[in-house]
């Protein structure tokens, strides 16, 4: 981890988009939706601040935050656990400022009290729902050398079709500052599509969200930048590394599938390290007679039976006789013998028993809720 702290803290914000995947948020947040054989969604934008020099990190929580919060824990993984700064919680009703919010002006005026208590220059506003290694530090540097007033962070990727409904889109000029911002956009091919990072000055943020508030707007997007970017100087930053937006079901197991490629591999965390929440498992074992191809498995996994092109979590069991073709199964899945098993997406702590057959397809793979037995 960098030591060189930089002059900005950061707010993330755990539930946006959780309407996207209704499936995967029933009973936790976007942010702690597992991603990737032993992370979650949250850790890669928190890796990336903590890697950055970003110490001081509050994230604002809506609802279904217990999974978060018992993967966060005080923050010691990420080496959040300090006196001053560090890793900060903010659920609904935490204090009386604090409320059940319905957009980003909302979560953040409910925080106004403790922005004005910080020291640092700079807040760095972001989302968690895309698995990317991202270098906050840059951002703000090329943040503070350009003299804008917000930072817009996009990539040119097609709009997803889980989103293309909730979707912000920017056009800029030839100095690179935003004159437009397009919401819902639904043209084909790429697009400069808003990846909802901001960078802002800490006293410029709460001017205007507290006006924001007063006048009753909800959206910092639509009802902030959108409305006046004549008067603000808005610039845009392009990301050009690797990023896995989810944006549906079909998009969280495509993203987690791409994983098999070992160029995605690299490119998604061999530019610095991805921390996450540490479960003390022995090395996966593969038992005589079990054959596993184009995988990627956890630790804590024991495979007696046949796996190909999948995504095993921690924990995960393939009993003897069981084959298992291009499936994504979270943290202690049993798979039992003679199963016949192919794109399916399984929660934690999901049971298929013994001679089940399971078969999606690439286009509409299978979901098994958690705790269920099938």
């Amino acid at each position: 981890m960098v030591n060189n702290n930089i002059n900005a803290l950061g707010v993330i914000f755990a539930n946006t988009y959780d309407n996207l995947v209704p499936e995967l948020v029933a009973e936790r947040a976007m942010a702690s939706i597992p991603f990737g054989g032993r992370y979650r969604l949250i850790d890669f934008v928190l890796s990336g601040m903590v890697n950055s020099g970003i110490d001081n990190i509050s994230i604002i929580v809506r609802k279904n935050y217990h999974s978060l919060m018992d993967h966060l824990g005080a923050g010691r993984e990420w080496d959040l656990t300090r006196k001053r700064g560090g890793l900060n919680i903010v659920p609904p009703f935490a204090e009386r400022s604090v409320k059940m919010y319905s957009g980003r002006v909302d979560a953040l005026d409910s925080i106004l009290d403790w922005l004005e208590d910080q020291k640092e220059r700079y807040v760095v506003l972001s989302d968690s729902y895309m698995a990317m290694n991202f270098d906050f530090g840059k951002l703000v540097d090329t943040h503070v050398a350009s003299g804008a007033d917000v930072t817009m962070v996009y990539n040119r990727a097609p709009i997803p079709e889980g989103a293309r409904s909730d979707n912000y889109t920017l056009r800029m000029d030839e100095n690179g500052r935003v004159t437009e911002i397009l919401t819902n956009d639904y043209r084909c091919g790429e697009q400069n599509l808003a990846m909802n990072i901001y960078v802002i000055e800490r006293e410029s943020l709460i001017h205007l969200i507290h006006d924001a508030a007063v006048r009753g707007l909800v959206y910092f997007e639509r009802d902030i930048l959108a409305r006046n970017l004549k008067l603000l100087n808005v610039q845009g930053y392009e990301f050009t590394g690797y990023a896995s937006r989810v944006s549906d079901m079909k998009s969280y197991f495509d993203e987690n599938m791409r994983l098999l490629q070992p160029e995605s591999m690299e490119q998604l965390f061999d530019a610095a390290p991805i921390y996450t929440k540490i479960r003390d498992d022995n090395p996966t074992r593969y038992v005589k007679g079990s054959a596993v191809k184009n995988s990627l498995l956890a630790d804590g996994c024991v495979i007696e039976g046949t796996v190909e092109n999948c995504v095993l979590f921690r924990g995960c069991q393939v009993k003897k006789g069981a084959v298992v073709r291009n499936c994504v199964l979270m943290q202690d899945t049993v798979v039992e013998s003679d199963c016949d098993v192919s794109y399916v997406v399984t929660d934690k702590n999901v049971h298929i028993t013994a001679g089940k057959k399971l078969n999606g397809t690439e286009s509409f793979p299978v979901f098994v809720a958690k705790k269920h037995s099938v």
